[in-house]
């Protein structure tokens, strides 16, 4: 792909060059189609530094920081002390796809069939189920860029066409309706969205989503929704595409808002039709979901737990309030306000022509850790740097003071 550079992760147990080491058997045209994440290298890098006795501050990694909640925790040590840790059934327990649709009559008013709900193994199982079971060979999937990677890689994975729809801050990096029927074909399959997003942690008001589907529906397209930061958003009530019907496809996760990235744990809720072809898929890929992060899942909408997880919400309010006035009086810009998630998504032009080459000079000279636009589609990817504010406000105010000084560094040289 044009302006993209591909870096390879050598594992630790790997020879220095295995260039010329012969391959038992070719690999698939799939897998050289299929980039790497970027910000590993990075990671990476962090780690060797980190590893030669240098503190670097982590602004790079989509985790919360804070551990699991005690009670979710506690849940699973319940449910380990009896020793009876055995498969699921492949659509998740029961009583977990209950808890799920009860989340969604409390919160948002829905009446959701549980049967409709499968557990995954992370929203990653979950997106993957959902392109398994709609993609067939060439069919084409229109998905913003920048996005989240992964989305076009699973795409290619099934042998279907990731159609790029290029986004920018004038429609807060969210496609419009306008852009998916210029860029409708016979073989598009249907729109991928997600909000809040990553990287620019913008969100799509009902409204707007409303006018999407239609125009989805119009086409006789699918929409799928990707709602794995639902909860973290700031000055706006989290909502969810499912009020606009049950014919939408929607992702979710226990990783973000409910601070359970290890668990490996999230959901997938289909139109009423799908759910047997889903089991099957679920049944060879997976088998099920974790049986302990689902027990402990259990107790992640417990009203305890939730007054955890708003407390964390606000502090990432707070931190979102000190990280995008700082960045800008370095120089950045925020051509998009993010009201979710935890990230901003800086436009570096007026530092740098090239975010990647300043991503490698902040960890190299300030020690701080970033990821840079390529990581997330080819749509001015030089342009932009991710900041994930994911780490205690004392760490972003050293990171801060440390890119601060690399600035002045770098505009004296």
């Amino acid at each position: 792909m044009p302006g993209l550079v591909v870096f390879r992760v050598r594992a630790h147990h790997e020879p220095a060059d295995t260039s010329r080491i012969p391959m038992p058997a070719p690999i698939a045209l799939r897998c050289q189609q299929i980039q790497p994440f970027h910000v590993m290298e990075l990671l990476r890098r962090a780690r060797e530094l980190e590893a030669d006795g240098r503190d670097i501050v982590h602004m790079e990694v989509g985790e919360p920081d804070f551990p699991t909640p005690a009670p979710i925790v506690e849940a699973a040590s319940r449910f380990l002390a009896g020793g009876q840790v055995h498969y699921t059934g492949s659509l998740g327990l029961p009583a977990l796809r209950e808890a799920i649709a009860g989340h969604y009559r409390e919160r948002f008013g829905l009446d959701v069939d549980p049967r409709r709900i499968a557990v995954t193994p992370g929203a990653s199982g979950a997106l993957m189920l959902a392109i398994a079971a709609l993609t067939d060979p060439g069919d084409v999937w229109q998905i913003p860029d920048p996005g989240y990677p992964s989305n076009r890689h699973f795409v290619r994975a099934f042998e279907g066409v990731a159609r790029a729809v290029a986004v920018g801050a004038e429609t807060d990096f969210q496609p419009t309706p306008e852009q998916v029927a210029a860029a409708w074909c016979d073989r598009c399959r249907g729109l991928m969205v997600a909000s809040p997003a990553n990287p620019t942690g913008t969100l799509l008001d009902n409204g707007a989503l409303a006018r999407l589907a239609e125009t989805v529906r119009a086409r006789r397209g699918v929409m799928l929704v990707d709602e794995i930061y639902q909860g973290l958003s700031y000055g706006i009530e989290p909502t969810t595409a499912l009020a606009l019907g049950d014919d939408l496809f929607v992702v979710n996760s226990f990783s973000k808002y409910f601070g359970m990235t290890g668990w490996r744990l999230g959901w997938l809720v289909v139109p009423a039709g799908y759910e047997r072809q889903i089991e099957k898929l679920a049944q060879h890929f997976f088998i099920c979901a974790s049986t302990v992060a689902q027990h402990a899942a259990l107790a992640a909408f417990a009203p305890g737990t939730r007054e955890i997880l708003e407390a964390r919400r606000q502090e990432f309010a707070e931190r979102r309030d000190l990280l995008l006035p700082a960045l800008e009086a370095l120089g950045f810009g925020i051509p998009a306000r993010p009201n979710g998630a935890f990230y901003v998504y800086a436009d570096v032009s007026r530092l740098d022509d090239d975010s990647e080459a300043l991503a490698r000079r902040l960890i190299e000279q300030a020690g701080v850790a970033t990821t840079p636009g390529l990581d997330f589609g080819n749509h001015w990817p030089r342009r932009f740097l991710r900041f994930a504010y994911t780490t205690a406000r004392s760490r972003l105010e050293e990171g801060l003071e440390r890119i601060a000084g690399s600035l002045r560094s770098g505009a004296g040289t």
